[in-house]
């Protein structure tokens, strides 16, 4: 058995929001992202009916789902499970939607999550994310402190942002990423700047940017390899969202063509595991 790759599309990302108010049907977009040679979806699993209808969509297709939730307290992960139970995910992605000041206010729902998720033998992973408990990255590394196991899904493009750091990126900096990227167990894939959470990826002069995430994305693809099994499956998410994430020009509408560029994210990253071999 060898170590896989599995790299996903976000549906949230397969919403236009373009001001002609056209916007493609659910099933459209599974079978766009079937076609491109994605091999799962990223959806939310917080609704039954919802959820039951994409698994209708992507029936023969073989896409895998990651399922997100957005639990304020222990208890709101148990529907999330339960659906997952029903209709398997690859993992959860558990975005906490809460804010707490201080550490100790953390743990117990860390801990309830993860004995939630032990007990239905699904794995769950905390992503690192704008406006929630892991918002900031100093207090996101505290967290580890106090639970160094603790489940990551690094999506490193909120850290950079909110530090703002300098280019080039220091080494000292450098260091607290790779802390936070061996303890990831699945990525989010977006390039941002130490000034806008998402950029246009396609564009020449975002090239050093676009390099800076696949350095730690190598990184993270190594790390997770000699600590993984040697059947395990690592899944990467491409999530170019829509705006306001995506760079808008004067008429209202994306700077770029985001299914394009979701493509060839999908191919780099594609390129970095091959590297990582």
């Amino acid at each position: 058995m060898m170590q896989k790759l599995l790299v996903f599309q976000s549906l949230w990302a397969m919403e236009r929001r373009h001001t002609d108010g056209f916007e493609r049907t659910l099933d459209d977009n599974i079978a766009m992202i079937s076609k491109a040679g994605f091999d799962g979806i990223s959806a939310h699993y917080t609704n039954r009916r919802d959820v039951v209808r994409l698994n209708e969509a992507i029936r023969g297709t073989g896409l895998k789902i990651e399922g997100i939730c957005f639990p304020r307290c222990v208890e709101d992960l148990c529907l999330p499970l339960e659906l997952a139970s029903e209709f398997p995910v690859s993992h959860i992605n558990l975005q906490p939607d809460i804010r707490p000041r201080h550490i100790d206010a953390c743990l117990p729902l860390l801990d309830g999550w993860m004995r939630l998720a032990e007990d239905a033998g699904i794995p769950v992973f905390i992503e690192t994310h704008r406006d929630r408990m892991t918002a900031d990255l100093f207090f996101t590394l505290d967290l580890l402190d106090r639970r160094p196991e603790l489940p990551l899904l690094a999506d490193l493009s909120h850290f950079l942002v909110s530090r703002e750091f300098a280019f080039p990126v220091d080494e000292e900096n450098h260091a607290l990423i790779r802390r936070i990227l061996q303890n990831a167990h699945a990525f989010h894939g977006r390039v941002a700047s130490s000034e806008q959470v998402q950029i246009e990826i396609s564009f020449p002069h975002h090239r050093p940017w676009v390099d800076l995430f696949l350095d730690w994305w190598e990184y993270g693809f190594r790390n997770w390899r000699s600590r993984a099994a040697d059947d395990a499956v690592l899944v990467f998410t491409c999530e170019l969202g829509p705006k306001p994430y995506a760079i808008t020009g004067r008429d209202g509408n994306d700077s770029t063509d985001r299914w394009a560029e979701a493509r060839a994210l999908r191919r780099m990253v594609h390129e970095l595991w091959a590297a990582t071999a």
